[in-house]
């Protein structure tokens, strides 16, 4: 499974049983103290049955660990302090222009390329699939 950590909205996406395919699954509402883990993802990390949770981490351009990135870390310590299961943190530079310009490309209309939790959620796709690639 992989996040797209966002102070409002936490895009999901999971992998198949081979560990071949990710795809986008849902958004998850983020409301509340942001670094804490919403009660909603820790039902679904059970109900899926997650073995690895790759974070995206947003890196600037240069490589540096700006505020996002350190908040994104942080949400990512007490996801892990509330679960036992890993946690892989993934640069996810990029991720969410890459996804805007993949929903253009497939021809999704200008309100669906708008909609932030269907790009949260193809980000979270696209830094899984990034993960996958690089570990198989």
């Amino acid at each position: 499974m992989a996040l797209d950590y966002g102070r409002s909205r936490i895009g999901v996406a999971v992998s198949d049983p081979t560990r071949m395919i990710a795809s986008p699954h849902s958004t998850i509402s983020n409301a509340g103290e942001p670094t804490q883990p919403p009660a909603a993802l820790l039902a679904l990390l059970e109900e899926l049955g997650a073995t690895t949770i790759v974070l995206g981490i947003p890196l600037q351009m240069d490589g540096t660990a700006g505020e996002m990135a350190q908040e994104t870390r942080e949400f990512g310590r007490r996801l892990a302090e509330a679960t036992s299961i890993p946690i892989v943190e993934w640069d996810e530079r990029l991720t969410s222009a890459g996804a805007e310009r993949t929903l253009r490309e497939a021809g999704a209309s200008r309100r669906k390329r708008r909609d932030k939790a269907s790009v949260d959620r193809l980000a979270a796709a696209m830094v899984l699939r990034a993960y996958l690639a690089s570990n198989g």
